[in-house]
């Protein structure tokens, strides 16, 4: 059955865009029709740019500030009172409603078969429109954090499709809908670039040649480091951290490669660091990863997650605050990362997972293990099933 779906994204960073566009190619190739949308542009003018500049700016210049702010809203926990029960957290329920009229004249004029969240604040929007009926299809959120925040979570959303069986339970518990855990979303090429590795080494596959050829003259010989900052390159201590990789004695041999995203000055300033290679948006991400040894990553998001795909050894360094941490922690608990907190926790995680052996291949089969079903597929059940699951 050929079918329509609605997809909502928000261009904050890149990785909401990331699996709302992976998503949409999957159901493409099914044969179903798809429409996607940035909820950030269904708010009144203005409030989409200002909310995405102020985050932008909080986490790269006062990321306390924005530890802070997920604490007081976005945080699942809830505030624990000393001489009393639990406070109430605020919500974002006012900016939802704002984008509900929107998004109701997009359903109306589009007609889908249902509603697919790949942004917290959708999915609020999708929630709350669906228990008061008003949305009379299926409304289905694809959480694409490893730690899952209150933004996530509206109970009148019929189906949340995880990344792990721990959010499964986590969403499941608080929500009290159905929840499961699909993985990541992410490009087959990445799921392909640990094709052919050779066996007992857990090594990303041959392949990635031009990548290989640019890298090895500045290599020589040593393992090729991936250090991402993510879209807007935000990071705490990130030169410092690669200055130290590059001239360090003590531990393993490494070209510490930093993705500086589309910050063209921090890829100026590490470009003029010694040993340290800087790189502006890579298109190609699938195959550099396969001419690298290990990701080193501070939001376990979609960098961190195509590296799981790709099978390249994930470790969580100085992880961002807010959903940062939590996420980064998250990894860990899963056993596909390892958490580390200074730059000698860095060098000494670095010199477990570049040596070939048990503990890389484990970190690599863990990683791998996580990607269970296909997301797209189940939202093309769930929609044609067109009830609550």
């Amino acid at each position: 059955m050929r079918q329509r779906f609605l997809l909502l994204s928000a261009s904050m960073g890149a990785g909401h865009d990331a699996v709302a566009g992976e998503l949409a190619g999957r159901l493409r190739a099914r044969g179903h029709q798809v429409r996607t949308e940035d909820v950030l542009a269904l708010l009144p003018s203005g409030v989409g740019a200002a909310l995405r500049a102020a985050y932008r700016g909080t986490v790269r210049r006062v990321p306390a500030l924005y530890g802070a702010v997920y604490r007081g809203f976005l945080d699942p926990e809830p505030e624990r009172k000393a001489d009393g029960p639990a406070a109430a957290r605020p919500g974002s329920a006012p900016l939802a409603v704002l984008a509900e009229r929107p998004l109701m004249r997009i359903v109306a004029n589009w007609q889908p078969h249902a509603v697919v969240s790949t942004f917290h604040l959708s999915a609020q929007v999708t929630g709350r429109l669906r228990e008061r009926g008003a949305l009379r299809v299926p409304s289905v959120v694809s959480v694409i954090d490893f730690g899952v925040h209150r933004g996530w979570l509206h109970p009148g959303n019929d189906a949340h499709l995880c990344v792990t069986e721990a959010a499964a339970r986590t969403v499941g518990a608080i929500t009290g809908r159905a929840a499961e855990a699909t993985g990541p979303v992410v490009p087959a090429a990445f799921l392909r670039a640990n094709e052919g590795a050779t066996p007992g080494e857990g090594r990303p596959a041959a392949g990635g040649q031009a990548w290989r050829d640019e890298l090895g003259a500045a290599a020589r010989g040593r393992d090729v480091v991936l250090v991402s900052a993510g879209a807007w390159g935000v990071g705490d201590e990130l030169l410092g951290t690669v200055g130290k990789l590059a001239g360090s004695a003590d531990g393993p041999a490494v070209l510490p490669v930093l993705l500086c995203g589309r910050d063209e000055r921090l890829r100026r300033r590490a470009e003029r660091l010694p040993g340290v290679l800087a790189l502006g948006w890579v298109s190609d991400m699938a195959g550099l990863m396969q001419a690298a040894g290990a990701l080193v990553d501070n939001a376990a998001g979609q960098t961190a997650v195509q590296a799981l795909a790709a099978g390249l050894p994930v470790i969580g360094h100085r992880p961002l605050p807010g959903h940062g941490i939590q996420g980064v922690r998250a990894m860990a608990d899963a056993g596909v990362s390892e958490l580390t907190l200074d730059d000698g926790q860095l060098s000494d995680a670095l010199g477990r997972v570049l040596r070939p052996g048990p503990v890389r291949d484990k970190r690599v089969s863990c990683g791998k293990a996580i990607f269970r079903a296909d997301a797209a597929q189940r939202i093309a059940e769930i929609a044609q099933a067109g009830v609550r699951t």
